[in-house]
Formats: structure tokens, sequence, C-alpha cells
């Protein structure tokens, strides 16, 4: 699956893309207005089958002015798009894309934010994935000890 990732600002909305298999995050750069119809263009350039917009919310977990419009953001990608539109936690990406930078990372500061949003999704995603393919295998995934013997020990031979 492959997932845009947004990192919507006021000014300007930083842009990246997954790999086909939905694990690998790259920065595209950045739309500058941030208009929704601009967004949504690239998605369907990027052939994206899902579109993850960024939610910056407090450390504490409160959604000021900002989560706001980000929400409005992603409803008004909704309605333009035939692909899901889904908001995602962004906490930190900013400070992790500014890392980056200074670790010598060439793109602009707007995409690396949303490509640290998009590993940041996959990972979450992956790891839900995991958890649910465990439950789902449940009880038969781990054998129960034969009797009169316990897990992993072989029984002596009587005779």
């Amino acid at each position: 699956m492959r997932v845009l990732a947004v990192d919507h600002g006021a000014a300007r909305a930083g842009c990246a893309i997954s790999d086909p298999t939905g694990t690998i995050a790259r920065p595209l750069g950045v739309i500058e207005p941030a208009e929704p119809q601009a967004v949504a263009r690239l998605a369907v350039e990027q052939e994206a089958d899902m579109v993850v917009v960024g939610l910056p919310v407090s450390l504490s977990g409160v959604e000021g002015p900002q989560a706001a419009d980000a929400r409005a953001f992603g409803e008004a990608l909704d309605e333009i798009l035939d692909v899901p539109v889904e908001t995602y936690d962004e906490r930190l990406t900013t400070r992790l894309a500014e890392r980056s930078a200074r670790a010598g990372a060439s793109s602009l500061p707007d995409a690396l934010a949303a490509a640290h949003l998009l590993e940041s999704y996959l990972q979450a995603r992956a790891g839900a994935s995991n958890e649910v393919a465990g439950r789902e295998a449940g009880p038969a995934a781990t054998p129960e000890p034969e009797p009169g013997g316990s897990r992993g020990e072989a029984e002596e031979p009587t005779e």
C-alpha cells in the first residue's frame, strides 16, 4: 500500500511517499501554498492508496488551533479524493526533521517532517498488524504439552 503523508502548515505542506510495500518513506518536497487540490493532484500522480495528514498535538495530547486546521485540511482532502484520508499524531516530527537536516539530509525541513510522520505511521501500522496476526493465531500457535511430559523435553523411554 502506497501512502502519502502530509505535514500540513498554514503556509506550506511537506509531503512524503512510501514505497508500494508501505515500508520505506521518501521525502517528496513541499506544496506552497498548502491547498487541498494540489495535495490531491500529488496523491493521484504518486498513485497513493491512502493519505495521512499529520495532527499536531501537544506533548500532553491536547489539540489546539493547528490541530483543528489539520483536521479541516484532511476533511477537505477526503471530499475530493477517492482514497482514504486519516490523521495521525505528528508529535516530535519537526524536531526529528531538524535533527535530520543537521545530520546532512538534503530535503526541505517540512518534507523531512512528513517523512518522519510517515515512518512513524508505517511502524505503528506494522506493529498493529503483527498484534492482530498474533491474536488471530491464538492458542493454536502455542502447542500444548503432551500428557506425561513437559513442552520441549523428550520423554525417557520406558521398558
